[in-house]
């Protein structure tokens, strides 16, 4: 019966906690560190920014997250999903930070709260080599494949193109392979990485300009400026760059 209370207690404390650190009134600094975990949300299949290798979520967020969370002390703690439930866990307050190539928008501001920019990415149309789609004008009338809940899907949508939505992008990659789809847009990034392994095209024509950033619980003002004092930090000494240069990425400062 002890063993039993105990391990009931155990189980409170450890939900008590929890809910303070994550919470839906938002992610405080000072619950952070009180619970020695930053908990992010972020779906790996968007590299060179997220992807599993051996099992491990590695990528450039995930580099820029390991460096904040040691200089605000805490353990990184990452929770694996597919995209479009990362802004709606964050909302609800289940985890301290969504990463993924998350976009700054208008809409995600009623919901969440951002950091500053880190980064400038940009929306790319990636084709089969044999196709005769040469930019975004000859997208009309095409299947567009995308993964859903991400800018280019809102994008592509409000162009009034047919959008074929993958919760992957793996799937969206695939359904431009087998014929399925006559273009896929991703982040450009991305899109480069992937079409190298599968021998696509990555067209020279940006779709969009996008601010890249870190979404909070709203209510999260305290974590979210010690966020950007350090991304700031992280800027001006070169550390990001340092990290995208890693990857062999071009960065675009904000």
């Amino acid at each position: 019966m002890l063993k039993k209370m105990s391990a009931l207690l155990l189980a409170v404390v450890m939900l008590c906690t929890c809910l303070t650190a994550c919470s839906s009134s938002g992610a405080t600094l000072s619950a952070v560190k009180k619970s020695g975990k930053l908990v992010i949300a972020t779906s790996p299949d968007f590299p060179p920014f997220e992807n599993l290798e051996n099992g491990e979520v590695v990528g450039i967020e995930i580099d820029i997250l390991n460096q904040v969370a040691d200089k605000i002390g805490v353990e990184l703690v990452i929770e694996q999903m597919d995209f479009d439930s990362v802004i709606p866990g964050i909302q609800a307050g289940k985890f301290n930070v969504g990463v993924s190539g998350i976009t700054v928008t208008e809409e995600r501001k009623k919901n969440v709260d951002f950091s500053d920019t880190y980064f400038l990415a940009s929306q790319a149309i990636v084709v089969t080599p044999d196709s005769a789609i040469t930019g975004k004008a000859d997208l009309t009338g095409k299947k567009i494949s995308v993964q859903t809940g991400t800018t280019a899907e809102d994008y592509c949508m409000g162009e009034g193109y047919e959008v074929l939505a993958f919760t992957a992008n793996n799937d969206a990659a695939a359904a431009l392979t087998s014929g399925k789809a006559d273009a896929w847009v991703v982040d450009n990034e991305v899109a480069v990485a992937l079409a190298a392994e599968q021998g696509l095209v990555v067209l020279d024509e940006a779709m969009t300009s996008e601010p890249y950033a870190f979404a909070f619980p709203k209510g999260s003002e305290t974590l979210v400026t010690e966020f950007n004092k350090i991304i700031s930090e992280m800027i001006a000494d070169g550390t990001i760059k340092g990290i995208f240069d890693q990857y062999g990425v071009l960065y675009v400062s904000p």
